[in-house]
């Protein structure tokens, strides 16, 4: 059965922003009755991977998902992710064999070669690991195997080419990068459709960033529908689109999850006037100069000064918007109390190297630093 003959719906649950305890850790409870709540509305697509959470993603999805449903009733995803020094075969093995044991799925119905671009690619080349994925498919430990990728068009349409017997691509969809020059959102779903490739996406609302937007941008969703909430414009939007398999939407409680089910159970597409609507947002959006950071932390990983960056940035953020330099700088001190000040940048570029958004982080980090400790 191909991709596009599971009849999937077209909201996925992403299992990167699981609702977290004080301590830290995932909420379990919480996350099961977000489960629940999922699986009753018919959608049964969830995306995990091997370095989320260091690991707690995947030992969550069994708890809330493996060992409460029966396992033809869900699709299960995990990624393959390498890096400098984790580029073998016998490296690659160990990663398999560690998802499957943490979710205890005994299969994956989607496997993922984790956050492709021009630069990382080399390490999923080198022992070709590529080749490794088809032979676990032909193992049948993988059912469906492909890609998530975060570069432009032009480098799409070469792993694509090179790759052809890959089933799918996790490409980055949402309506304020889609005609961004950095990011290509319109540029490589194009790219996508022509190769015929079935699309997963993933930030649909930009790491949070659309679904609480500035007061200006609020105000023309508002009056173009009272009851609709932020989120429910940028989904629909990716989920709109020909092709889109399922859109991935990070939910961190229960009540995010009641709006996404409310819209997206018998989910309709946008209507014409409503793309006019997500038009006019993002011209208005165009007008914020704000950092793209969506909060994904592969930054911050090797980071060998513990700088707290994706917080760090949305305290710049938070201060671009709403130009209140007393709250957005209480806001940086708490995120770097216990994390290192963006002032103590080496400057290695190790964050930029794996940044999905291919932000200039250094750059950036020293005008935080200017902005919040001077």
């Amino acid at each position: 059965m191909t991709v596009n003959e599971l009849n999937i719906k077209k909201l996925g649950f992403g299992l990167m922003r699981l609702p977290t305890l004080p301590d830290g850790k995932i909420d379990i409870e919480q996350s099961k009755t977000m489960t629940d709540m999922f699986m009753r509305a018919g959608c049964t697509y969830f995306d995990t991977a091997w370095v989320y959470g260091g690991g707690a993603s995947e030992c969550a999805a069994k708890e809330i998902l493996v060992d409460r449903y029966p396992r033809e009733s869900f699709q299960l995803a995990t990624k393959l992710f390498m890096k400098e020094g984790m580029t073998t075969v016998e490296e690659a093995e160990k990663m398999l064999a560690t998802s499957l044991e943490r979710t205890g799925a005994g299969y994956f119905d989607f496997y993922l070669l984790h956050s492709l671009n021009r630069d990382r690619v080399r390490y999923y080349d080198e022992h070709d690991m590529w080749g490794f994925i088809k032979r676990k498919k032909e193992e049948g430990v993988l059912r469906h195997v492909g890609f998530s990728f975060h570069d432009t068009a032009d480098v799409l349409d070469k792993f694509l080419t090179d790759h052809p017997d890959m089933e799918f691509v996790q490409l980055q969809i949402n309506y304020l990068d889609w005609e961004n020059e950095s990011i290509q959102s319109r540029a490589c779903y194009e790219v996508a459709r022509k190769h015929g490739m079935p699309i997963i996406v993933m930030e649909p609302v930009k790491g949070g960033n659309l679904a609480n937007p500035p007061e200006s941008i609020a105000k023309i969703l508002k009056a173009a529908n009272a009851d609709a909430s932020p989120s429910s414009w940028a989904i629909r939007f990716a989920a709109s689109l020909p092709g889109v398999v399922t859109v991935l939407s990070g939910m961190s409680n229960v009540a995010q999850m009641a709006d996404n089910l409310s819209y997206m159970t018998d989910f309709k597409p946008l209507e014409e006037g409503e793309k006019q609507v997500v038009d006019q947002v993002r011209k208005a959006f165009a007008e914020i100069p704000t950092i793209p950071c969506t909060a994904c932390a592969y930054c911050m990983k090797d980071c060998p000064q513990n700088i707290a960056i994706f917080d760090t940035f949305r305290a710049v953020n938070n201060y671009r918007l709403y130009a209140n330099l007393g709250a957005s700088k209480s806001r940086y001190e708490r995120a770097t109390k216990e994390k290192g000040k963006a002032s103590a940048c080496i400057d290695c570029g190790q964050c930029e190297e794996v940044c999905p958004q291919r932000i200039a982080i250094r750059a950036e980090l020293k005008a935080a630093a200017e902005l919040f400790e001077n």
